[in-house]
């Protein structure tokens, strides 16, 4: 044994044993060409693949016509010089010997191209015969008949239309221009909720009547219906899948009365059904990198195996019957989640993760890891452009590269009985590493909370997803059998949320980056710089701690500033205004830590970013101003980063498909609702909020959302806010007679310095300053160039988030109201 308490023949072991790249690097090879020609016309894959299988089948004829000059270069392909027999192995030899085989590495990537190439080739001739994707070219009305592949998902819109129904389906017949066809073609459903494709069952086949469009280019879906009506079924699924489908509807049943954090996660876990997960748990688990605990993961399947594996040497079952019965298990478990792509992904992955764990298997891991990513690109090539995909490989890969060898090395220095939760951390650890850059071309953030957040989650999730298994196995038979087994698993589950929105909350949890392709780049050599310099920085360290105690307070500054250095928000603001893209977002200060939040804007990330700068960690009041998506999408931003004591919104409930959400999910969380009227008041110290605005029937005019919008009255610290949602003209000159008289030194100007401005108001106001929530960019022409005008001619100064980023008014040290910046513009 080591000093620490690690066996040193396992590390030895870690330092002897070197890892085999060989069908890895043609694994990335062909991953990188697939990217590149699915999204190009079909014949490109089948020359690709032509190409490269010549390739292939020339580098291996090469050494043999080499004859001669054996050894010049390469030396034998199967041998080093030297006589000592190398096989496929590669590498140097243990004296240091040159002589690797590189062309049966490049024969194989070449191999490896021309076989998923071709395979791609074969899935975009089947895919693209037949008519549809010409119809589809000159959008063409259709009557056709599909089959469903997919659960039908409902999307929330960030305009005032209805949320979208979302599935993809397969064409069995088609017909349009006068033309009938039976292709095979997959096409994409866009159908506005309402019409009854949220109940299209999987894997049945409908009718339908709706018109072509084009899909984008590199999509699985050739064409893209939306459909005029509901469908029509024609056949229901298979006996077998509707029972699959009666064992789902009864497991949804009986979690209906657990709470509502575990009501979503434990569909998540058990069949991949994250519909119930409220949107703040989902957005906190988003900021927490615990996304892949909300739904079916390599992990899931992994445990379920084992589950199985377990009970069955406990019942005495012979050997010979353990593998057919875990098959057998695992195969009823993907029916029961869809054997979708992400499900098979999740359990091919899952496999070489547990691979990657085992010392004795840990050569066979990446190798093995290569092998799957041929095969699953074989089997679906538009895994390739998939981010789960991505993700998912990428922390299989970290698990193989780095997961023993960190856990070895952390546990190494630590006292003994903190040696097994070292070696435990290495693995989300390696995972998140690994997986950053992505998550930022995703998200454009860096969470620093996701080691921790998964290593407290991950003793939760086995018992979570057995437990599961067995009230969903139990549902068809007892309802009431099921819940309370269900109620079991809620208390880990109810956990795994808990974890999930305190982490979310943490100081410095998710910190801004750039984004895009450029910041994934960045992070990526950021990464790669630190591992191959880890070495050096880890003996400087060592000879001058004052350095590592320099950094680490360097980091921390960062992290959390301290409030006298702090930059955001500038000391003195008196309200802000988020930038959030095409929406409003407003906040005023009412206590240290506290605020009045008036509107969301449509990104729930935004918004909490915004939050989080500002240091708000409970909001007494959120005002919903109306009901459009622009000003209440970030809802589950606020309820899962901050405590809300209360919700104001307005009487009109439209869109009605809008305002049902947000009450859903106000109730989920336990936070009381209330329904403005004129003249109803809030105060907390110097901050004052009166609602002015609306009226019990405000005029309906060409929006009557809009013109139901909330008004505000608010004094703080002394200066004093009008606030007016997106008010059309005909309630703002109504609103005009009730501010009569008064003064404002700060106006929120309407509806995103829209044209349709009341000047009346304008002018009553007086504002010193106006604060516009606009989007850059966006297609609605905001803020009108008349509007932008009038806020001139009455002297107004102007910030608009679109320039400035987020922006604030300040009172100075002289007592005088300041525009603040904080990008600048």
């Amino acid at each position: 044994m080591s000093r620490r308490g690690v066996p040193a023949d396992v590390v030895g072991e870690e330092r002897e044993v070197p890892h085999d790249a060989r069908l890895l690097l043609p694994a990335v090879t062909a991953w990188a060409v697939l990217v590149g020609v699915l999204p190009g016309p079909g014949a490109l894959s089948a020359v690709v693949a032509g190409g490269a299988l010549t390739v292939a089948v020339a580098l291996l004829v090469l050494p043999r016509i080499r004859g001669p000059l054996r050894g010049a270069v390469d030396g034998p392909p199967y041998a080093h010089r030297g006589g000592r027999s190398a096989g496929w192995a590669g590498g140097a030899s243990r004296s240091g010997r040159r002589g690797r085989p590189v062309l049966p590495v490049l024969a194989l990537a070449a191999a490896a191209v021309g076989l998923v190439c071709g395979a791609a080739a074969l899935h975009l001739a089947v895919a693209r015969a037949g008519p549809v994707a010409g119809w589809a070219q000159e959008r063409a009305v259709t009557s056709v008949e599909l089959v469903v592949t997919t659960e039908p998902r409902v999307l929330a819109r960030e305009d005032e239309r209805e949320p979208l129904v979302v599935l993809e389906a397969r064409v069995v017949r088609a017909s349009a221009r006068g033309q009938t066809a039976r292709p095979r073609t997959p096409v994409l459903l866009f159908a506005p909720a309402g019409q009854g494709w949220e109940e299209a069952a999987w894997r049945s086949r409908v009718e339908a009547f709706g018109r072509w469009s084009p899909a984008e280019p590199g999509d699985r879906a050739v064409a893209v219906l939306v459909p005029r009506g509901p469908p029509t079924t024609l056949d229901r699924p298979t006996a077998l899948l509707r029972g699959v489908d009666h064992v789902r509807d009864r497991f949804r049943r009986s979690v209906d009365p657990l709470p509502a954090d575990a009501r979503g996660l434990v569909p998540g876990l058990v069949i991949g059904d994250t519909s119930l997960t409220p949107p703040d748990l989902t957005q906190a688990m988003r900021d927490t990198g615990m996304t892949h605990l909300s739904a079916v993961s390599g992990s899931n399947v992994a445990i379920v195996a084992g589950g199985v594996v377990l009970l069955a040497a406990r019942l005495g079952l012979p050997r010979r019957w353990r593998l057919p019965v875990v098959l057998a298990a695992l195969l009823g478990f993907i029916l029961l989640c869809r054997p979708e792509p992400s499900v098979l992904r999740a359990g091919v992955m899952g496999a070489v993760g547990l691979m990657a764990l085992t010392g004795g298997r840990r050569r066979a891991s990446l190798p093995t890891l290569g092998a799957a990513v041929i095969f699953l690109l074989y089997l679906d090539p538009w895994l390739a452009r998939s981010y789960g995909f991505a993700l998912s490989t990428l922390a299989t890969l970290g698990l193989v590269l780095w997961a023993r060898p960190w856990g070895l090395a952390m546990a190494a220095r630590v006292p003994r009985w903190a040696a097994l939760p070292a070696r435990a951390a290495a693995v989300p650890l390696a995972a998140q590493v690994i997986c950053a850059p992505v998550i930022v071309l995703l998200q454009g953030t860096v969470t620093t909370v996701a080691v921790l957040a998964n290593l407290a989650a991950a003793p939760l999730v086995p018992p979570t997803t057995i437990l599961g298994v067995v009230a969903a196995l139990l549902a068809p038979l007892s309802i009431r059998l099921a819940t309370a087994v269900a109620w079991l698993a809620a208390a880990p589950a109810w956990a795994i949320g808990r974890i999930a929105r305190v982490c979310s909350r943490l100081p410095g949890g998710t910190l801004e980056w750039w984004d895009g392709v450029v910041g994934a780049w960045a992070l990526a050599a950021v990464t790669l710089a630190v591992l191959l310099s880890w070495g050096w920085w880890s003996h400087q360290l060592s000879r001058r701690p004052w350095v590592a105690v320099a950094a680490g307070c360097a980091v921390l500054g960062w992290v959390a500033p301290l409030p006298g250095l702090q930059e955001w928000p500038p000391p003195g603001w008196v309200v802000v205004g988020c930038d959030v893209g095409q929406g409003d977002a407003f906040v005023v200060p009412s206590g240290a830590g506290r605020a009045v939040v008036v509107d969301t804007g449509p990104d729930p990330s935004a918004m909490a970013d915004c939050l989080r700068s500002l240091g708000v960690r409970r909001v007494e009041l959120l005002v919903l101003t109306h009901f459009h998506s622009d000003h209440v999408g970030g809802l589950p931003a606020v309820l899962g980063a901050a405590d809300v004591d209360e919700v104001l919104v307005t009487p009109v409930q439209e869109p009605a498909q809008s305002a049902a959400s947000v009450a859903d999910q106000v109730s989920a969380a336990g936070i009381p609702l209330r329904v403005a009227q004129p003249g109803d008041r809030w105060t907390w110290g110097d901050t004052v909020v009166t609602v002015l605005w609306p009226t019990p029937r405000p005029p309906a005019g060409d929006s009557a959302a809009n013109n139901a919008s909330i008004v505000l009255d608010v004094e703080v610290s002394g200066a004093r806010v009008l606030m007016t949602g997106d008010l059309e003209p005909e309630s703002a000159r109504l609103v005009a007679r009730v501010t009569e008289g008064r003064d404002y030194d700060v106006l929120k100007v309407a509806h995103h310095g829209s044209a349709a401005q009341d000047e009346g108001l304008v002018r009553e106001a007086r504002p010193e300053i106006a604060l516009i929530g606009v989007g850059e960019d966006n297609d609605f022409g905001h803020p009108a160039p008349s509007a932008l005008s009038l806020l001139s001619e009455v002297g107004a100064v102007v910030l608009r988030t679109d320039l400035h980023g987020d922006v604030a008014v300040v009172r100075d040290a002289r007592g005088r109201l300041v525009p603040h910046a904080r990008e600048g513009g």
